[in-house]
């Protein structure tokens, strides 16, 4: 069970928790989902313009993680053309680039858990991840804080620090274990994880990416059946990895994919001001040195180059590919590996 607030209490609480598609048929996602009017500032800092207009006047800053309360979206004609979606507040107006949509619902606990753990997304604008040790107790993990949309294997249900349910979250391949409210997060259902036209032969699935259109089509056949824009690897610079920033072009298969990946330091696609991502959701690897395919939800800038080498998408896009491409994963797999769908890049 599930709660939806109003729009009144989300901002009061959130500031207070701060510290299927047809097979067959083209499927579209509008940039606006989830937007329920509340947006969270994913980076240092966003301007409040007096105008829709990147060289319009600024009249203040946002900051990280502040919420904004948007009276509604707009699309003026002066763009920019790669994204023109912008939004209006009571003092301005601020581009989307760098404001993530967000919602706001609290989940019910669940009693007991799956052996293999349970998939679970956050369903509120931030929440702060806590260690707990028999020598000093719950202590803030100040290196996670986990935000909307990023997906989380559950392992364990444990008494939290206020004494309300909280879950355990593993992060298989880095070793690492953390807690968070039970409440922030929402399981995923079997049905949220099956495979999309499983009936089409594997040979017959594809996706085109273009590079300078920053675009992504999925094929079944001649037929498209996803078209969406995306953010690519920035120009080559200087990375952790020594590896290119700018994203491989070729013919790829996806050869591995995880619903839920931890992304540390030397990862090639972040925000370029946080050192940790935590639970990056739908990952597909195409490429040697770590490139892949996966929902983003520290940017909202699709349409251009973001990333240092990975295929940004949006994180329900990022989900229907993940259902949608090969290799095949079951809803308890943290892990999918094989020889899998094909990926031209140009």
């Amino acid at each position: 069970m599930s709660t939806e607030l109003s729009r009144r209490d989300f901002l009061k609480l959130t500031a207070l928790s701060l510290g299927t598609l047809s097979a067959r048929s083209l499927k579209t996602f509008s940039s606006d989902d989830g937007v329920g009017l509340v947006g969270r500032v994913a980076y240092e800092s966003v301007s409040v313009f007096d105008s829709p207009r990147l060289d319009a006047t600024t009249l203040s800053f946002r900051f990280r993680d502040e919420l904004l309360d948007i009276q509604y979206p707009l699309t003026p004609l002066r763009g920019p053309a790669y994204n023109p979606l912008w939004y209006r507040l009571s003092d301005g107006y601020v581009h989307s680039a760098l404001v993530q949509p967000v919602g706001m619902q609290i989940n019910q606990a669940l009693e007991n858990l799956p052996e293999n753990g349970l998939l679970c997304r956050l369903t509120v604008p931030s929440s702060q991840a806590y260690n707990y040790s028999s020598q000093d107790g719950w202590q803030i993990e100040d290196r996670y804080l986990l935000y909307y949309e990023s997906n989380h294997w559950v392992t364990d249900i444990v008494e939290g620090p206020d004494g309300d349910p909280w879950y355990q979250i593993t992060e298989a391949w880095e070793q690492v274990q953390y807690y968070i409210a039970a409440s922030h997060l929402e399981p995923y259902s079997p049905k949220d994880l099956s495979p999309i036209s499983p009936d089409v032969p594997a040979n017959e699935k594809r996706m085109e990416v273009s590079l300078a259109k920053q675009s992504l089509t999925a094929y079944e056949g001649d037929q498209i059946v996803l078209k969406t824009s995306i953010s690519s690897g920035v120009r080559n610079s200087p990375s952790n990895s020594g590896l290119s920033t700018e994203t491989p072009a070729g013919t790829f298969n996806i050869n591995s994919k995880l619903s839920a990946k931890y992304m540390g330091a030397s990862r090639l696609t972040d925000n370029l001001g946080d050192k940790f991502l935590p639970g990056v959701p739908w990952t597909a690897f195409f490429a040697e040195g770590g490139y892949a395919i996966h929902g983003a939800y520290w940017h909202n800038n699709f349409g251009a180059p973001m990333s240092r080498g990975c295929i940004n998408v949006r994180p329900k896009e990022a989900q229907w590919l993940y259902r949608w491409m090969s290799p095949s994963a079951s809803a308890d797999e943290w892990e999918a590996r094989g020889f899998g769908t094909r990926l031209v890049v140009s």
